[in-house]
């Protein structure tokens, strides 16, 4: 196998250097060939190198480390193997998040060498399984997921939301969530969309953006299945896949919903 090839996304260069240098130490054929400073930047540099792996802080200028991911996802080539991704975070409250964007691993700042060695071993184990490449690859990010939301000293989270409340025009509507088909972002709005919505009633919004709205829902029933969109499963009729894309096919609303590739996971026969 040739040396693997490793990009590092970290807004403050001395924490990029000393993660570099860490690396270096605990694993000396990785070849870290280059560090940048936003999301951006690595999504562009990922799409012509096609590293092996990825280490994303998750906070980062232009495009965070959640949203760059997708994107270098959604653009990868069929048929090469996804990057493998850590994420690099200051709060642990992100690692649900990261892992519905099916990571290998996540690291708390500031980084222990001790932690990070976890970190390399598992990434040696999925590079060494990567035989043939898509297929183990798959059943890498399905069975390395772990559950976060018990993981020691995760905070108790605040009770799932029952009722939205979003403006339309000069009123306000109460919506029960499990009236909602899927959420939309939409600018600097969220929509709302549910099965009983008239074709030309005005768009009922909300303000709080998407990536906070999600974590206040039921997430056993809300899931995140691209950017832009949030789904209550309850209202997918059936899963599509055609030429390596996922499709939802809604129960009662026609229109059809695209899966990233970095949820793609979710939907597999029981």
């Amino acid at each position: 196998m040739n040396a693997p090839r490793a990009l590092i996304a970290e807004d403050e260069p001395v924490l990029a250097e000393a993660l570099r240098r860490h690396l270096a130490q605990l694993w000396p054929e990785l070849q870290v060939t280059h560090l940048v400073g936003d999301g951006q930047q690595l999504v562009e540099l990922a799409s012509r190198l096609l590293p092996d792996i990825l280490f994303l802080d998750i906070h980062m200028p232009v495009l965070n480390g959640l949203d760059a991911a997708e994107h270098v996802v959604d653009a990868w080539p069929h048929d090469r193997p996804l990057p493998l991704v850590v994420f690099i975070t200051a709060y642990d409250h992100h690692a649900v998040r990261a892992f519905e964007r099916a990571a290998i691993d996540y690291v708390l700042k500031p980084v222990r060498p001790e932690r990070l060695a976890l970190t390399c071993m598992r990434l040696q184990q999925q590079l060494a399984r990567r035989e043939p490449p898509a297929a183990v690859h798959e059943d890498a990010l399905s069975t390395h997921l772990i559950d976060l939301r018990t993981a020691p000293g995760r905070a108790e989270a605040e009770a799932p939301l029952r009722v939205l409340q979003a403006a339309a025009g000069s009123s306000v509507y109460l919506i029960p969530v499990e009236d909602i088909v899927y959420l939309e972002a939409s600018d600097k709005y969220v929509r709302v969309i549910t099965a009983t919505q008239a074709d030309h009633a005005p768009d009922w919004l909300i303000r709080t953006p998407l990536r906070e709205l999600v974590h206040r829902l039921d997430a056993s029933l809300f899931w995140q299945v691209h950017r832009s969109h949030v789904v209550n499963v309850r209202a997918v009729e059936r899963v599509s896949r055609q030429e390596h894309r996922t499709r939802l096919h809604l129960r009662q609303r026609p229109e059809v919903l695209e899966v990233s590739r970095l949820y793609a996971h979710r939907f597999k026969a029981m």
